[in-house]
């Protein structure tokens, strides 16, 4: 089966860790679940935002340097409330989390389609911040089995969306709220950066 590759590169990118966790240091995976490749998807192909399920990506991989642990303020979704004589003062409490940006990540997605490859290159995309942008970089095609195997031209990542013995679960999806597993395939060396 021919594969059309388009390859993206930035500075940095940020993946949202699916746990939500509120611990002191919560670091970004080295992959990207279902609900992040569809709503990349979704972006670069705005007639799908009524269709569930991701449609014309039919792979991913991703590398980068190193990933960068950077503070970030955060707010709890509740309210304190205190009583000061007759009235009451509410705030909402601070804390510092340390969450894991990606060194110049480059993210290569599979299309068997060449117009599908073409409106992508076409666009920029987020990882998952707006501020995190990717910039289209080339367009290679090749074979399914290349780019499931080669590890020069396609080191990296790959959560593989299956649910077999190998898989585990990745996280819920923020709009459905459905279970998402996956299995990770490692191409290559996916960290550049030692």
């Amino acid at each position: 089966m021919k594969y059309h590759i388009v390859s993206y590169t930035g500075p940095f990118g940020f993946i949202k860790p699916w746990t939500a966790v509120r611990d002191s240091e919560t670091f970004s995976q080295q992959f990207l679940t279902p609900s992040i490749v569809e709503g990349i998807e979704k972006k670069q192909f705005p007639e799908l935002l009524k269709t569930k399920g991701i449609r014309k990506i039919v792979g991913h991989r991703l590398a980068y340097d190193q990933v960068s642990g950077q503070q970030e303020v955060i707010q709890t979704r509740g309210w304190n409330s205190t009583r000061k004589g007759p009235n009451f003062l509410f705030d909402r409490p601070k804390a510092i989390l340390i969450r894991g940006i990606l060194l110049n990540p480059v993210l290569h997605l599979a299309y068997t389609s060449e117009e599908d490859a073409s409106i992508a290159f076409g666009q920029h995309l987020c990882l998952c911040r707006n501020e995190d942008i990717l910039l289209p970089r080339e367009t290679i095609a090749t074979t399914k089995d290349a780019f499931e195997n080669d590890e020069m031209l396609f080191p990296g990542y790959e959560l593989v969306f299956e649910k077999n013995e190998k898989s585990f679960l990745v996280g819920y999806h923020r709009l459905t709220g459905e279970a998402m597993y996956g299995y990770i395939r490692v191409v290559g060396q996916p960290v550049t950066a030692y």
